[in-house]
């Protein structure tokens, strides 16, 4: 008996992999088709949504740092942001890698429907973020010496090995978050994750092109040496790297181990996965 075979008479299913992974997989097509089916007014607003929550994460670092000057701490205070986004249901463009992803790939939609929903909410969350962190500084202009020194730690970083790695990871862990998210039905573990994620993000610095822009953004609103031109030098290779990190190391990896419910799905997918259904 073939090893396969012996899964599937082991196994509670007929799926060539646990019955938790097909689960799992199955919700992650059904949710990303969904997302990418949205309208552009739909797109727009939900990204700006999620510009105006992970701004909420933002300010909790900030109130945090200002009192400890502790990095891990204020991580920690951040997952606020990204429980809000889980369960306000707003978007955040990097976390768009492994469910919309797994939809096109398991053909319930198409590349033209992904790049509209990146691009939409891409967009509307630095317009959304750039709005709130306005807001922010006038509200607590004492924590600019903390705004200063985050826009600084980027936007000086530079170039190299270090900050292409730290991109990476940055990408690499939001994406595992959303991975982690979506393979349990319980709420407090999605909070947990959520938490998790936002402390590693922050807590450690790593490079993260939406939640990084806030600071920087917040530092030019208040008038801090920091210009337009220096985020977009640091956010250009972020974003590359954030994107080569959680497609890579996330969402590659586990589009090849799911190959065969790929194969499944695609023999039942529509002709045409932009037409309704």
């Amino acid at each position: 008996m073939s090893s396969d075979a012996r899964r599937r008479q082991l196994g509670s299913n007929d799926a060539p992999v646990e019955s938790e992974i097909e689960e799992s997989f199955d919700r992650i097509v059904e949710e990303g088709a969904q997302r990418l089916a949205r309208t552009w007014p739909t797109i727009l607003v939900t990204g700006t949504f999620g510009g105006l929550e992970v701004g909420i994460g933002v300010m909790a670092y900030l109130a945090v740092m200002h009192q400890t000057q502790d990095h891990l701490l204020a991580g920690l205070a951040f997952g606020i942001g990204f429980v809000a986004l889980l369960l306000a249901k707003s978007e955040l463009f990097t976390e768009g890698f492994l469910v919309p992803i797994a939809a096109v790939a398991a053909k319930e939609a198409g590349i033209g429907q992904l790049f509209k929903l990146w691009g939409g909410t891409l967009v509307m969350n630095l317009v959304g973020g750039w709005c709130f962190m306005w807001i922010v500084v006038q509200a607590f202009p004492q924590w600019i010496p903390e705004l200063r020194s985050s826009a600084e730690h980027f936007t000086g970083a530079g170039f190299g090995w270090q900050s292409v790695c730290l991109a990476v990871l940055g990408g690499s862990t939001i994406t595992l978050m959303t991975r982690m998210q979506h393979g349990t039905d319980s709420e407090v573990a999605k909070i947990i994750a959520a938490v998790s994620g936002g402390f590693l993000l922050a807590g450690l610095q790593l490079f993260h092109s939406i939640l990084d822009s806030l600071l920087i953004f917040g530092a030019i609103h208040a008038g801090v040496q920091v210009s337009y031109l220096d985020w977009l030098g640091w956010f250009g290779y972020t974003l590359l790297f954030n994107m080569i990190g959680g497609l890579l190391l996330v969402t590659a990896l586990r589009l090849v181990r799911n190959k065969d419910l790929l194969k499944e799905r695609r023999q039942d997918a529509p002709a045409d996965p932009t037409a309704p259904r």
